[in-house]
């Protein structure tokens, strides 16, 4: 990850701490504060951001970073266990679309 973009990121996630530690945000009936705890970079494009809420608890995003386009910059959601799960299922089939795209390559 360049130094540009891992800058864009970490303001990225102290805004995102802001915005789910607003009181009258609808799904934080506990009022929690949310505050940065870990940035972990997955990829020159990806990364995992942990959220120390005040319950104790962390709250666990997924961040990306969109190259180019009217949406560039990065993006987050808060994945569940069905995302994962079909993220995990999604690897196959992009290297399936891989593996069949190579030999267009020639």
């Amino acid at each position: 990850m360049n130094k540009q973009i891992a800058v864009e990121l970490q303001g990225f996630a102290e805004e995102i701490a802001r915005r789910f530690s607003s009181n009258d945000r609808a799904g934080n009936g506990n009022n929690e504060d949310f505050a940065v705890d870990e940035i972990i970079p997955t990829s020159d494009h990806t990364a995992v951001i942990n959220f120390r809420k005040t319950s104790g608890k962390i709250g666990v995003a997924f961040a990306y970073y969109i190259v180019r386009g009217y949406s560039q910059g990065w993006r987050y959601f808060f994945p569940t266990d069905s995302h994962v799960n079909g993220l995990q299922a999604f690897l196959f089939y992009k290297l399936d679309a891989e593996r069949r795209n190579y030999s267009k390559n020639f």
